[in-house]
């Protein structure tokens, strides 16, 4: 299955922005085309979308770094108090 590729897309990750700065060519008077109106409140919609996303991503980054963080101090400690009680030994 191929991927749809219009001659107006940007290349490049979709964010919020660039939804924002999408402008859909017109179709001719006379001829068929989409309502703007409800075109934009789609592009609103997946801004609002993909800002939750974004931000959501965000958050789980910044966990998985605080975690990663936790279990390498953790790890340390561990060694340390090993190589402590070889010592010890």
């Amino acid at each position: 299955m191929a991927v749809y590729r219009s001659r107006h897309s940007q290349p490049g990750p979709l964010t919020p922005d660039r939804v924002l700065g999408v402008a859909l060519p017109r179709t001719p008077l006379g001829r068929r085309g989409y309502r703007v109106d409800e075109v934009d409140a789609l592009l609103y919609r997946l801004v609002h979308e993909l800002r939750d996303r974004s931000r959501q991503l965000d958050l789980t980054r910044a966990e998985n770094h605080r975690i990663k963080e936790a279990l390498r101090t953790w790890q340390a400690r561990q060694a340390e108090e090993r190589s402590q009680a070889r010592q010890a030994g």
